[in-house]
């Protein structure tokens, strides 16, 4: 049975930038020992890849602060990756796939998030999905529901997610439970 990992937006804005999430270097850590343990077959990130004029942010009219602009150190993935022992869960253009890159689309699912050879997420093959990253209540969220809805088999590694708000994170996990995403 064919098992992809999507580790949604692990990015330094996320961690201790911008909108540094609560749990992220702990989820960070748990992703990497995850994945050294040879339990999936595919391992996919997605990125958010903003450009300075992007609407969602609040100088621009949205609701958050400048976050994930590409070309700067916020928008890198984080460099614990780097201790991913097999060399095909490694990023690479074929496995990073970028989502935000429309200013005038908010776009938390990474569901529809591209690579550099024009990939989609929505595209791999797969019998399960497994998808982890931050934050827990908007992209990682949005990402699980976006699979659920296209019948896809999707589940959460929960010590694998860091959230904005705690109290938020535990109110999702349990709308998910109730949707019948199981959590591992």
């Amino acid at each position: 049975m064919m098992k992809t990992l999507v580790v949604v937006d692990a990015q330094n804005d996320f961690i201790d930038g911008s909108l540094a999430c609560e749990n992220s270097e702990n989820a960070i850590a748990n992703i990497v020992k995850k994945i050294n343990a040879g339990d999936f077959d595919k391992v996919v990130y997605s990125m958010d890849a903003h450009s300075p004029t992007n609407k969602s942010f609040k100088v621009n009219g949205g609701i958050w602060p400048v976050h994930c602009v590409e070309g700067e150190k916020g928008a890198e993935l984080s460099s614990k990756f780097d201790a991913i022992e097999n060399p095909e869960f490694k990023t690479t253009e074929l496995t990073v796939y970028k989502k935000g890159k429309d200013d005038e689309v908010e776009e938390y699912s990474a569901y529809y998030a591209k690579n550099e050879a024009g990939e989609s997420i929505s595209d791999l093959k797969s019998d399960e999905f497994i998808v982890c990253g931050l934050a827990s209540e908007y992209c990682v969220r949005e990402t699980i529901l976006e699979f659920k809805n296209k019948g896809k088999n999707v589940k959460m590694f929960l010590d694998g997610v860091g959230y904005v708000d705690r109290e938020d994170h535990l109110k999702n996990i349990e709308e998910l439970k109730n949707m019948g995403i199981e959590m591992i």
